[in-house]
Formats: C-alpha cells, sequence, structure tokens
C-alpha cells in the first residue's frame, strides 16, 4: 500500500536505482563508523610517538566518523609526556622547555573533504572545536636556545610524501582551563587561568608556507581571550586581577583591561613584611609587535611599544622598615635592569594619565603624609637588558610631564648610561608657578612645618650624577615664603605651633623672596654632593636636588650650621633656664620648709616654758 505511488515503470527503476545508491552508500558508512575507530586510534597513537620522538602518548575513549556530514567526533582525549624520555633528553640537552599535558572532552573535525584528500593528496578541514581542554604547562629552562636534534625538516617536508598540504580553516578552543608551572625559580609558581577561549584561523602547511614568519604555528592568527582572571602572590601579601585580555598573533598585540594588583591593609601588610607596600590600577595595558613565540620558548619578553593608559601608582614607605647597611646602588634603575633573570627588550613604554601617590608615616607626628604626581604622561626609551642592544644603544631615556601636588606643572628628563661603570646619569627639570601651601599635605606629616604663605614662580635643575656623586645648577624663584614651626598635639590629635621657633625662622632664616628685590640677581645653587652609601636611587635624586633648594631660600650649608647651633644654643638655653627654674622652686620651698621648722620649734618651746 505504502508503494502505490510508484505506478510507472520509470518511477520503479528510479526508486530502485536511488535506494541501491543509498545502500551502497549507507552500508560502508555504517561498517566504517563500527570498525574505523581502533584503526584511527593505532594511527593517531603511532603519528604522536613518532613525530614527537616518543616524548608524547596519546589515548582516547573512542571515535565516530560521520562520512555523509563529513565530520570526526573524538571523544575524551589525553596526552601525556613519557617522563623516561624526558629526563634522557634533559640529560642529552635535547629536552624542550615546556612540558605539556591535555585533556578534551570532545574534539569536532568538521567539513572535512573525503576526496580532496584521496584524489589531490590535500587534506581540508573547515573546523577544528575542542570542547572544555584542559591544558597544563610546565617551564624549565633547558636551554636558552634552539637546539638541533637529529631531524631538522620542516613539517611540510616530513609529510609531502603522502600529502601535498594541510589546511584547516578554524580552529576553535572553548571554555579552556590552562594551569601554568613555573619551575625556573627557586620554588614553583603557579598560575590557573579559566574563562579563556582561543581560535586559530588559516592553518596551512605546504612548501609556500614551512618557511613564511608571519605565521604562529602555521597559522595565520591565533587569538587568545581571557576574562576575570584572578590570582594571589606566593606570599600571599597581594591580590592581582584582570577583567579582560586579548592576544593575536596576526597584529602581534597583547590588550589588557582592569589590570589590579591589591595589597593587604597596611596594618596586616606591615605586620607581615619589613618592604614597602604597592598598589596599581591600571585600565589599559597594550603591547605592541610583541615577539610571543620567543617569549613561549624562551621568556625573553621583546616589544616595540607598551602603553599603560589611566591608572594609579601608590607606594606606602613601610615604618617599619629595617635601615640598610649595604650599598643601596642596587636601587638605582639602570642597575636594576641588568640585575632582572628575565631577558627584556622594549623600544619604548609609553604612560598617559597616571596618578603617582608617595604615602610615609612620621612615627613622631604619628601621621602619615602623601607626595602627589597627577596626570604624569611620557615615555621612557630604550629599555633593555639585551646585551647586543646595549652595544647598539647605550643610552636609556625618560620624559615625563606631570602635576606636581596636583597643580604644578613639572616636566622631568631622565638619561641613563647602561655600559658606565659608575652607573652614570643625568635628571634635569623645570616647574611653573605653584602655591606652596599645596606642599603641607606631606610637609605637616613627614617634617613638621606648615608653610602658611608662599608662591613658586619657578624651579630649574640640571643635574649629572654617578654612583657616588652630584653636581649640577639648582634655581627656585618664589615670593612671600613664610613658616611655622610645630609640634605634636596629642591632646588633639593635631598640631601645635612652635611660636618663639616660628617667629626666629622666618626673622632670621629663611629669606622671604627671591630675588629679594625686583632687578637684582637671584640666588642660584651649584650642587656637590655625595651620596651615602645607604642612600637608595630616589632618595638620592631628592637629597641633591634638596642641597640646592636650601641655598636658593636663604639657607646655606654655612647658615644652616650657624642656624643649627643658634637652635642647639637656644634649646641648651632653654633647657637650663628650666634647670634653674626647677632649682629656685627648690629653694624657695626648701625655705619655706625651714621657716616652718623653725616655727613650729619655737613654739614647742613656748608651750613648754610655762609648765617650768
Amino acid at each position: 500500500m505504502a508503494l502505490k505511488f510508484l505506478k510507472h515503470k520509470w518511477q520503479k527503476i528510479t526508486f530502485g536505482i536511488l535506494l541501491a545508491l543509498v545502500i551502497l552508500v549507507l552500508l560502508p558508512a555504517l561498517l566504517i563508523n563500527r570498525y574505523w575507530s581502533p584503526i584511527l586510534a593505532e594511527k593517531v597513537k603511532s603519528g604522536v610517538l613518532t613525530n614527537t620522538d616518543s616524548l608524547y602518548k596519546v589515548d582516547f575513549a573512542h571515535a565516530d566518523l560521520h562520512i555523509i556530514k563529513g565530520e570526526i567526533v573524538i571523544y575524551n582525549i589525553k596526552l601525556r609526556p613519557d617522563t623516561a624520555v624526558y629526563n634522557r633528553k634533559r640529560k642529552q640537552g635535547l629536552a624542550p622547555n615546556n612540558l605539556y599535558e591535555l585533556n578534551v572532552k570532545k574534539l569536532v573535525l568538521s567539513r572535512i573533504h573525503p576526496f580532496s584528500l584521496y584524489f589531490k593528496n590535500k587534506l581540508n578541514i573547515g573546523r577544528i572545536t575542542l570542547s572544555a581542554p584542559e591544558l597544563q604547562v610546565s617551564f624549565r629552562v633547558n636551554h636558552t636556545k634552539d637546539t638541533v636534534g637529529a631531524d631538522s625538516r620542516t613539517v611540510w617536508q616530513k609529510i609531502n610524501k603522502s600529502l601535498k598540504l594541510i589546511h584547516v580553516g578554524e580552529i576553535y578552543l572553548n571554555d579552556v582551563k590552562f594551569k601554568y608551572i613555573n619551575y625556573s625559580g627557586k620554588k614553583p609558581a603557579v598560575s590557573e587561568l579559566k574563562e579563556m577561549n582561543l581560535k586559530a584561523t588559516d592553518l596551512l602547511i605546504d612548501s609556500a608556507t614551512q618557511t613564511d614568519r608571519s605565521r604562529l604555528l602555521y597559522c595565520a592568527d591565533i587569538t587568545t581571550e581571557l576574562y576575570n582572571y584572578t590570582g594571589k602572590s606566593a606570599n600571599g601579601l597581594y591580590t592581582y586581577s584582570v577583567k579582560s585580555a586579548k592576544l593575536s598573533t596576526k597584529t602581534s598585540r597583547l590588550n589588557i583591561e582592569g589590570l589590579v594588583l591589591q595589597p593587604l591593609t597596611p596594618i596586616q601588610f606591615f605586620d607581615d613584611t619589613k618592604a614597602d607596600r604597592f598598589t596599581i590600577r591600571l585600565d589599559s595595558l597594550q603591547v605592541n609587535h610583541f615577539d610571543f613565540l620567543n617569549y613561549h620558548k624562551y621568556r625573553s619578553f621583546n616589544a616595540a611599544n607598551v602603553m599603560l593608559s589611566t591608572g594609579t601608582l601608590a607606594i606606602y614607605s613601610n615604618p617599619n622598615g629595617v635601615t640598610q647597611t649595604t650599598d643601596r646602588v642596587v636601587t638605582f634603575p639602570h642597575v636594576a635592569i641588568k640585575k632582572i633573570k628575565t631577558a627584556f627588550n622594549i623600544d619604548t613604554l609609553a604612560i598617559n594619565d597616571i596618578n603617582v601617590l608617595y604615602n610615609e608615616y612620621n612615627k613622631r607626628s604619628k601621621k602619615v603624609g602623601t607626595i602627589t604626581f597627577n596626570n604624569t604622561s611620557g615615555q621612557f626609551i630604550n629599555l633593555t637588558n639585551n646585551t647586543d642592544s646595549v652595544k647598539k644603544h647605550p643610552l636609556a631615556t625618560a620624559r615625563l610631564n606631570t602635576l606636581f601636588m596636583e597643580r604644578g606643572r613639572l616636566r622631568l628628563q631622565f638619561t641613563f648610561d647602561l655600559t658606565n661603570a659608575d652607573n652614570s646619569y643625568s635628571y634635569k627639570g623645570h616647574m611653573g608657578m605653584f602655591d606652596l601651601p599645596r606642599v603641607n599635605k606631606a610637609a605637616m606629616p613627614l617634617a613638621m612645618v606648615k608653610i602658611t604663605s608662599g608662591k613658586v614662580n619657578s624651579i630649574d635643575f640640571d643635574l649629572h650624577a654617578t654612583n657616588k656623586t652630584t653636581t649640577g645648577n639648582v634655581s627656585l624663584l618664589y615670593e612671600n615664603l613664610k613658616v611655622n614651626l610645630l609640634r605634636p598635639d596629642t591632646a588633639n590629635k593635631g598640631y601645635s605651633k612652635k611660636t618663639l621657633a616660628s617667629l626666629f625662622a622666618n626673622s632670621l632664616v629663611i629669606e622671604h623672596d627671591n630675588p629679594n628685590k625686583p632687578g637684582t640677581l637671584p640666588r642660584t645653587a651649584y650642587v656637590s654632593y655625595v651620596r651615602p652609601l645607604t642612600s637608595p636611587f630616589f632618595k638620592t635624586v631628592w637629597q641633591a636636588l634638596l642641597s640646592g633648594l636650601k641655598p636658593c631660600v636663604g639657607l646655606g650649608a654655612a647658615k644652616e650650621k650657624d642656624v643649627r647651633a643658634k637652635m642647639d644654643n637656644h634649646e641648651k638655653k632653654k633647657i637650663q633656664k628650666a634647670i634653674d627654674k626647677k632649682e629656685r622652686v627648690r629653694k624657695r620651698t626648701q625655705r619655706r620648709l625651714n621657716r616652718k621648722n623653725k616655727k613650729m620649734a619655737r613654739q614647742r618651746r613656748e608651750l613648754a616654758e610655762p609648765g617650768q
């Protein structure tokens, strides 16, 4: 009854032919689907062993082949290194720096073209999708340059006898879990990533692409995306997080959004360590022309341009820090660069709209002073510890523009000689008009000085230094400078004015204007500063500059010595006066006591006389 529609002979013949074709196609497909999995497993296992020189082994649960759909699905794939082979290669100096372990729940190869493979020896796959892969990478420095093994042929040279080319349109790795273990330090450093996706496009292995350096792993582009990454430092003092990150090998660009390095609270932090406390927040970090392949293989960081945009760097000096007794030349930037173990080469580091804050707690005032450099922008040129690069370009420079304490426009330039044995460097700068009372946020807690009035018209300095000395010129032009000297007022949790000392400072110590009168020459200073060995870089820079600023306000070395002597003499007189007063009070009290005793003795005698 079901075949009543086949009324005509030609319909029956056509139906028979179609049925035969379906049977001829489906029956082999069903048979292949049933029996091909063991064959594929054997081929894959032997292929991995051969192409990795027995370093890796692969296994999977089962596989399905859908000829009609042109699709292969493989389940529960496991790739493992053979540790015995790896250890043998390490002894031979042939082991790779990176070792991989991979688990994949499902691998789907779509849009396969079997006829192209059979008749043209070309393997064409439209898409490869890996679902929920778990990848672990272990890094150990076995060599810093490529080692030449027994077989130095390219992949295409190895396959060209059986395949003319391999082409995959797209490769997707979704919901990747990535674990990275770095064994290059004293103890393993572990990082784990989730919410990560990878996409590779246009994988092509043929005679032309075998030497194409624009492709990474034979792909035109590999894009990695990471979201909501968080972690903790090994010492537990910091939490770091990234809102999103994207790396494209085609553009050689790395973009990071929402980068945060957050320390513990100051009390918790300073209870656990003697180190200074850092807080970093960046809206955007972009790395251009990033050599990812070199970084992946050797952990060498090379980039043409790094850009940091909109953020904050806050430094909190540890009030419990240990006083250093060794030479702090290691804190000089061009010395520190040489000591970084990771090789790096950055042509230009650009920063834009970064706020820099320095906080310090004064145990005497029991308050925190803050110095700020707002809206800082500029460039650092030629940051490198690469020996060949340093020989070609021995100077590193930094040019910065910032607002000192939110108002004073400050231009700075540093130049560092990366080859000089004395670690020579220079710095110069200019700051325009600035209201001096704005410094009180730092001056009052840290120096116990309040600037009641004053305006800077300009500051200029040009200094040249080594790790031992600093010399150069400093100019500070200002007007109407007046100050109050302070002491802690513990009762009101504030400050109280040292009236006499403030009067002494304003009348005898500081010059209120520079120049003193319009039309006269201003006071300038020549700096000749000797660095104490225990002085770190930024303290050295500030102390050398301060030694030039003091004479400009009338507080030269001779006058400072004289003022200190007068202040000491004043303090001595004050102390002696207190001692004399105490002695007078003692004598007065003693006289009163003597008179009282005499009076009491006389009264006793008078009482005794009538009875005699």
